[in-house]
């Protein structure tokens, strides 16, 4: 009989994301690699912050970090 397979935690998917405290999940903001000469200062701080995931996204993302609960 097969043993059961255990879960392992998608490791792409945990340096992507953090989980705080409250059980939020944040990330980092798209368009701050490269083509940063024509962003203006205010929009180049604001890409530096961190974002919430929104809620449609939150399940497969938990299910990928399966140990962070």
């Amino acid at each position: 009989m097969r043993r059961a397979r255990s879960q392992k935690t998608r490791k792409a998917t945990a340096k992507r994301f953090k989980i705080t405290g409250s059980g939020k999940i944040l990330r980092s903001r798209q368009g701050r690699r490269h083509l940063l000469a024509s962003k203006n200062a205010k929009r180049k701080r604001r890409l530096g912050q961190r974002a919430l995931v929104s809620d449609s996204d939150m399940p497969r993302i938990m299910e990928a970090l399966p140990f962070s609960r």
